[in-house]
């Protein structure tokens, strides 16, 4: 896959979908920069920071994409495989429904989906090193470089959504002291029944989160 590093970007993801749309890229490639000054978050929040974090924005065909996967579920899915390749570099992060990087109680990181024709473009946020976007840090000394290439070569082998939900299901119970924003209006998890597409029933409402 293509990666295309920057010292410095505004945005990664607008990075991403303005040259995917334009013809200049086309997938699977990604981008990643040193520094981001007003990224794209969850509710048109911003994600910025300086350098020692990771700001990095991928696209694939949807063809590549498993069949069992929901659209409306792939922040899930691209999240849950992060979530899983920092585990494996022994740092126990868990991701809270649908898209946050969560380190016991306190938010990380976060991830944010977006179609542009036959495209998925994902972009991923985590402060590795620097408490910055009023969020706490991992404090690794790993290199967002060396993060992003491990993370490219989980993403490749695209483990089916069946896979992923079989794990996600458990621990979406820690969501559950944890409330989310749906349609502008903030819902406690408490009661949320997690469907097998990964789409929720609260207050008898099935609710997707296409981030």
């Amino acid at each position: 896959m293509e990666i295309y590093s920057f010292e410095r970007l505004d945005s990664t993801q607008k990075h991403l979908v303005e040259y995917i749309k334009g013809g200049k890229y086309k997938a699977p490639c990604a981008v990643i920069a040193k520094e981001q000054s007003s990224g794209v978050g969850s509710r048109d929040n911003s994600w910025s920071g300086g350098e020692g974090n990771f700001f990095a924005s991928l696209a694939v065909d949807i063809t590549s994409l498993p069949d069992d996967l929901s659209l409306a579920s792939s922040s899930i899915y691209f999240s849950f495989i992060m979530k899983k390749v920092l585990e494996e570099q022994g740092i126990a992060v868990w991701l809270k429904w649908p898209n946050d990087f969560y380190l016991d109680k306190y938010k990380v990181g976060g991830t944010i989906t977006q179609k542009v024709n036959q495209t998925l473009i994902c972009g991923i946020g985590i402060n590795l090193k620097n408490f910055q976007n009023g969020y706490k840090a991992l404090d690794s000394d790993m290199e967002a470089l060396y993060l992003l290439h491990l993370y490219l070569d989980a993403v490749s082998k695209f483990p089916t959504w069946k896979q992923i939900f079989i794990e996600y299901e458990v621990e979406f119970e820690l969501s559950r002291a944890f409330s989310a924003h749906i349609d502008d209006d903030k819902k406690s998890l408490q009661d949320a029944c997690l469907c097998k597409d990964g789409s929720l029933i609260i207050d008898g409402k099935k609710v997707f989160s296409l981030r």
